[in-house]
């Protein structure tokens, strides 16, 4: 038997209560308060945008302050207090809760309530995360465009209330399951990193040649550079069209045939990409088409990844790059049989660092899915009969 079930065996054996927020809470609805009052110093403030974006579950620290004056105005949120979001564009964001464990009494503003109670204040906050109380709200959710629950639907939710000390017991095993969560998602996010960081230097080492004994061509001596057209008369299809932040839309006319090496002309100068098939592209990128006699292209595209394109720009306003730059890019040239097993090492290394990329957030979000299913059967009891 758990501590839990320890607990509320010797403290409500016949079931918890469970009663409407209204009833054993305070509801404040918050107002005002625009991102433009928001300053550096002042009395700690939480603008309602924050919780859903900078916020976890409870914090003790504010990342923005309102002037003395302005908080006068504002709904005070004091130690322990809940702050709940009332309004988003999609439900799922909607009525996210923040308990403040701050030693102030900070404000918050409008599209927020604060839920002044005597409760365990994390244990609320964690439970307006459940799943419960995510099928309570999708009932009483107004709006289409803009979602809202307002302060006086909140009031009718209906949420189990156990004793203190099971209160505190879930939110002590909840803050392990938190922290364990965040370490390992800190440790796969590190473990990509490391491999990427790892192939970065093995395609360095691979494609850095001696200055004696090789042959160094300038680029243009090996590929010719051309210019990318206008997309918005096409039709739509299954041909990319590419700019120079990648695929814009897809269209039903070719402007070339792959394999090519795309090099941005405009915007991010680093983000360069190989192609192969047929593909159009608008102005801000360029498309090269490659003699084959002397270079692989995706040797070319490797080469290029590692030649700092982004520090090389030739404009003061949006980053820009030229073709007379581009050709004038001195290249090594090992033999085609050199290239093309240099190219067959790193196409496995990229196989690799996207199998963990990929892997990755499966990973992320299978722990995830652990973290909420045992929250929600933590914060499951059995209702006590009246």
């Amino acid at each position: 038997m758990s501590r839990i079930d320890e607990l509320i065996t010797e403290l409500c054996p016949d079931g918890v209560e469970f009663k409407a927020l209204g009833d054993i809470a305070q509801i404040v609805r918050g107002n005002g308060m625009p991102k433009a009052v928001l300053t550096d110093k002042g009395v700690g403030a939480i603008h309602y945008g924050q919780i859903y974006t900078h916020y976890g579950v409870w914090a003790t620290e504010t990342l923005s302050f309102v002037s003395a004056e302005t908080a006068v105005k504002l709904a005070k949120v004091a130690p322990g207090d809940i702050i709940i979001t009332n309004t988003s564009e999609n439900i799922d964001d909607v009525g996210k809760a923040l308990a403040w464990l701050g030693v102030e009494t900070i404000v918050t503003g409008g599209h927020a309530t604060v839920i002044k109670h005597d409760q365990e204040p994390k244990y609320l906050a964690y439970w307006f995360a459940s799943k419960d109380f995510s099928v309570q709200k999708r009932k009483l959710a107004t709006g289409t465009k803009v979602i809202d629950v307002s302060a006086k639907q909140l009031a009718i939710v209906r949420i189990p209330v156990p004793p203190l000390e099971v209160q505190r017991e879930i939110v002590r095993i909840l803050d392990e399951f938190t922290q364990l969560e965040a370490e390992l998602e800190a440790e796969l996010e590190a473990e990509l990193e490391a491999r990427k960081k790892q192939y970065e230097y093995y395609r360095n080492q691979l494609l850095t040649f001696p200055e004696t004994g090789g042959e160094f061509k300038m680029l243009g001596k090996v590929l010719q550079i051309k210019n990318g057209k206008d997309h918005k008369l096409l039709g739509d299809g299954s041909i990319p069209v590419y700019g120079s932040g990648g695929i814009m839309r897809y269209v039903n006319t070719a402007a070339a045939e792959g394999p090519s090496v795309l090099i941005p002309r405009k915007g991010s100068l680093g983000n360069i990409f190989y192609v192969e098939g047929p593909f159009w592209i608008v102005d801000t990128i360029f498309r090269t088409e490659i003699d084959l006699s002397q270079v692989e292209p995706k040797f070319v595209y490797y080469l290029l990844l590692t030649m700092r394109l982004n520090e090389m720009n030739q404009a003061a306003g949006v980053p820009s790059q030229t073709q007379a730059v581009l050709n004038s890019l001195r290249i090594p040239v090992p033999p085609l049989e050199i290239q093309k097993k240099i190219v067959a090492i790193l196409d496995r290394f990229e196989t690799l660092i996207e199998d963990i990329s990929v892997g990755l957030p499966a990973e992320i979000s299978a722990r995830r899915k652990q973290y909420e299913y045992y929250r929600d059967k933590l914060l499951t009891f059995k209702e006590a009969t009246a």
